[in-house]
């Protein structure tokens, strides 16, 4: 028995199935996962020590690649100085005064330590706000899991099959309208149905929890209107896509102004971090100011904040985006020649520094289209390329991420050893 196998036997005497997040199990894909000794660069070694070209980067945090020295280093400075304080510090200051520099959206915003919490506080932000109950969501979007979003919802729920998540009440269910992603007119119908009732409409502006699905051309600028029209607030999802697929994050690629923003993952460079903001008057609502309540022991812990300013740093340097994007771009290219060298049925595509990989003919707009994706496929792809020490999504209902430290050589690698993954499963 190889130590990673041990070490997942041993795990799933303590932890549920082994893991701390359903995704990592492998329950989708079969098999036992690696286990993660250490990260440097674009490469993960793991506990037998094989070293993998990682393409999941932390599922989007590391931008910048793992162990960077320059987030390392502020990291380690921080925390000599204290790990938590549940105080004010100034280096809260500074990560609020960078997020609302970089997204004009952002009036004020509140720190704290998950996407889930970001995106739960700002639907409650939103109800309290419009004094509204109900909520439109769409279909294999995921924005965390609390009770009332996890209602057809993406990532981990996809992979395993599920449509919603038991101890989810109906009486919390009932307030959140599930629609297809892409179909505005479905969007204008239900405000016209209950033009009155619905508090806001959040949504991720590129998909990423149902693999990435790109919004079509209008989808996101309909959005807006229609929230404009009926008195909703406009809430984007940007845990995943915030600062990862341009540098004013997807509503800066698409030229949209929501009045609400969550983030995460890029923003924390590693570590625990996330934030929602908007509009100061939708903001001031919140305790203390206002009588929406929200809370954290640990929001903006201090070491976090200097993980992810290091990190966002980094990502001033000149063309970085231009570089992450083209990269992705040589990726997805070299994986389409090589599927389509062995007749192989496959699609891929990108955004910044996101990508997607699908069975299928053509690159998926909506949910359906995501599902009618082959898995079976997928799955013997994806341990094909673990054998050949490439590091995917362990998913077919996730995105994958590049980062700048990702060199020519490490995707002619990757195409390489896909010209191989797919002359073995055409």
């Amino acid at each position: 028995m190889s130590r990673n196998e041990t070490l997942f036997e041993r795990a799933q005497k303590t932890i549920p199935a082994g893991v701390n997040s359903p995704v990592r199990a492998f329950r989708s894909v079969g098999g036992s996962p690696p286990f993660v000794v250490r990260g440097e660069g674009p490469y993960l070694w793991d506990a037998d020590g094989r070293k993998h070209i990682d393409y999941v980067g932390s599922w989007g945090p590391l931008i910048v690649g793992h162990a960077h020295p320059e987030v390392v280093r502020a990291v380690s400075d921080k925390a000599c100085d204290g790990l938590s304080f549940g105080a004010p510090t100034e280096i809260e200051i500074e990560m609020a005064e960078c997020l609302c520099r970089r997204l004009p959206s952002m009036e004020m915003v509140r720190l704290v330590s998950s996407g889930t919490e970001a995106t739960m506080s700002a639907l409650r932000l939103a109800r309290g706000y419009t004094g509204r109950a109900k909520l439109i969501k769409f279909e294999g979007c995921y924005h965390g899991h609390s009770d009332g979003l996890l209602v057809k919802a993406g990532s981990g729920l996809l992979t395993f099959g599920q449509p919603s998540s038991a101890g989810v009440p109906p009486s919390i269910a009932q307030d959140t309208v599930v629609l297809p992603y892409n179909d505005l007119d479905a969007v204008a119908t239900a405000f016209k149905e209950a033009p009155e009732a619905i508090a806001a409409v959040i949504v991720e502006p590129i998909a990423g929890n149902m693999n990435m699905v790109k919004p079509k051309a209008g989808f996101l600028e309909g959005l807006r209107s229609l929230c404009e029209q009926y008195g909703a607030v406009l809430i984007f999802d940007e845990v995943m896509t915030g600062f990862r697929v341009h540098p004013g994050s997807a509503q800066g690629l698409y030229g949209i102004v929501p009045d609400l923003t969550t983030l995460g993952k890029v923003i924390g460079g590693g570590m625990p971090v996330a934030a929602f903001g908007g509009k100061r008057a939708i903001m001031e609502r919140i305790a203390p100011l206002g009588p929406v309540y929200q809370a954290g022991t640990l929001s903006g812990n201090p070491v976090a904040m200097a993980a992810g300013l290091a990190t966002l740093a980094l990502t001033d340097a000149p063309g970085f985006y231009d570089k992450l994007a083209a990269t992705a771009r040589v990726l997805t290219q070299g994986l389409q020649q090589a599927a389509k060298e062995a007749d192989v049925v496959f699609s891929a595509t990108s955004e910044g520094g996101m990508f997607g990989l699908y069975f299928a003919e053509r690159v998926p707009g909506s949910y359906a289209e995501v599902m009618a994706c082959d898995v079976e496929r997928f799955n013997r792809f994806f341990h094909g390329m673990l054998s050949e020490g490439v590091y995917f999504a362990p998913s077919a209902f996730e995105a994958g991420f590049v980062s700048s430290a990702h060199q020519p050589g490490d995707i002619d690698a990757t195409v390489a050893a896909a010209k191989k993954v797919f002359a073995a499963i055409r």
